[in-house]
């Protein structure tokens, strides 16, 4: 009975780590050449920051943070009239404190904290609402917000 618990535990174990594997958005990487097409800031220069759109054609527009991401996203006909919001298959950002890319969508953000990014006041992207709060309290943030609270007034008020 203990062999069978103890193979039991491994393969739930295996599967777990294959499914969390497969859950997890793909791990892109800006090359040194791609811009930021809301500022033109090189997005390689800033790794911590780093937010990305993926197309379903498999195409990438990147980001050199959250806040970036989502005026382009707000304004698709201005920063990319040939794409559509029905062609984007993937938003991603960068936790702050793993420093992995989560899903844009499921994301905690933290908005007026005395932590910067590349382009000042920054929505600053969580994976958990336990560090958003956490993270709320250490860095002086005003409040946390989530996808469909990000608005063009909202961002407006973060410049």
């Amino acid at each position: 009975m203990k062999r069978f618990s103890l193979l039991f535990s491994a393969i739930i174990c295996l599967w777990l780590n294959v499914a969390s594997a497969l859950a997890a958005p793909a791990a892109p990487a800006p090359g040194p050449k791609d811009k930021c097409p809301v500022c033109g800031m090189f997005v390689h220069k800033y790794p911590a920051w780093t937010a990305a759109i993926r197309f379903s054609d498999g195409s990438h527009a990147w980001f050199d943070g959250a806040k970036d991401l989502f005026i382009y996203l707000n304004n698709l006909p201005r920063y990319a009239p040939t794409r559509k919001p029905a062609m984007i298959s993937a938003m991603l950002v960068k936790d702050y404190y793993s420093l992995k890319l989560i899903d844009g969508k499921t994301a905690f953000y933290v908005i007026g904290s005395t932590v910067y990014g590349p382009m000042g006041h920054e929505l600053v992207p969580l994976a958990k609402q336990t560090e958003a709060q956490e993270f709320l309290k250490d860095h002086g943030g005003k409040r946390i917000v989530r996808f469909h609270e990000i608005t063009p007034a909202l961002l407006k008020s973060l410049e």
